[in-house]
């Protein structure tokens, strides 16, 4: 899409720290990294989010994830990691190509990602799975 900043690293018109890339997926560097080895994770066809991200784009970058965060582990010694993937303005998204973020934690990291529980939901679960029950695939 052009004007986004992603799709120019998917392409490689844009300069990106690469620490993985395949046919469909491209992990990077993040510029704004709040920790050493924090990393982005994109499908290289592009979506706004995960809500128009296509099954098989959304598995291959699963799966990428996945790989980064074992070789972290085994190569680099980071046992703990946050995996973020905000969607939509009010879920803080601020680059309109759906993304995965890896972000290595260690104590005392300086890092907060906090939430304020809504103690009156659970109140309310009966209710609410009855909206949100999706069926067996195989029903």
């Amino acid at each position: 899409m052009i004007g986004c900043t992603f799709c120019e690293i998917a392409s490689g018109t844009a300069k990106a720290w690469r620490v993985y890339e395949d046919e469909k997926v491209v992990a990077f560097f993040n510029k704004g990294s709040v920790a050493e080895f924090h990393t982005l994770v994109i499908p290289k066809r592009h979506s706004t989010d995960i809500f128009d991200t296509d099954i098989n784009d959304f598995q291959a970058v699963s799966e990428v994830i996945h790989r980064i965060c074992r070789h972290y582990k085994s190569n680099l010694g980071i046992s703990s990691v946050q995996i973020i993937c905000s969607n939509g303005a009010e879920a803080k998204q601020d680059m309109f190509h759906m993304h995965f973020h890896i972000v290595p934690r260690r104590k005392d990291d300086g890092q907060d990602v906090c939430w304020t529980p809504d103690r009156t939901v659970n109140q309310r679960f009966d209710e609410l799975l009855e909206r949100a029950r999706l069926p067996y695939a195989g029903e």
